[in-house]
């Protein structure tokens, strides 16, 4: 295995790795900014899998897709990925990573949503994400609208009524 840091002056045996993974990362970036999620998608194995945070996992490229409009959907843009470090042994590497991305909101605002990542590569002639995985580094915002429609109780899920007996 060889441990690859972020910003390495000295290329060691796996630059190589290294280059083509960011150059790969460059890729999904520009592939998602400019609505190309076919682009993105293409970037994994065919078996794939995609695992967004508070979401079932996609697998698979049609599906990784569809995944990826409905983030833009939901206003995700200005997506940033930065490579902090690359473990590789033959054709597979795993790759720990930062993030930034914009969140449009409904009301016209922008909110800046940064966190980190975790890719398992595999080498198919070019480097392919075989999982993508990341979660927020920001604490989550859940409104009680939200809440509501998660839980069919009605307002202050998970608060008992007055008249409910409180013993075990």
């Amino acid at each position: 295995m060889s441990y690859v840091p972020y910003g390495g002056s000295v290329p060691g045996p796996g630059a190589d790795v290294v280059s083509s993974i960011r150059e790969a990362n460059q890729d999904f970036c520009t592939a998602f900014n400019t609505g190309n999620y076919d682009q993105c998608a293409a970037l994994f194995t065919q078996d794939g899998c995609f695992m967004p945070p508070n979401q079932e996992a996609a697998q698979g490229k049609k599906a990784i897709e569809r995944t990826l409009q409905k983030f833009a959907d939901l206003g995700y843009q200005d997506l940033r990925l930065e490579t902090v470090r690359i473990d590789s042994s033959g054709d597979m590497a795993v790759e720990i990573g930062r993030y930034t991305v914009a969140i449009r909101q409904p009301n016209g605002t922008t909110v800046v949503d940064r966190g980190k990542y975790l890719n398992a590569w595999r080498r198919m002639g070019a480097w392919l994400k075989a999982a993508d995985c990341w979660s927020s580094d920001l604490p989550a915002i859940v409104s009680e609208a939200s809440i509501n429609r998660q839980f069919s109780n009605g307002p202050n899920p998970g608060i008992l009524p007055t008249d409910v007996a409180r013993t075990a």
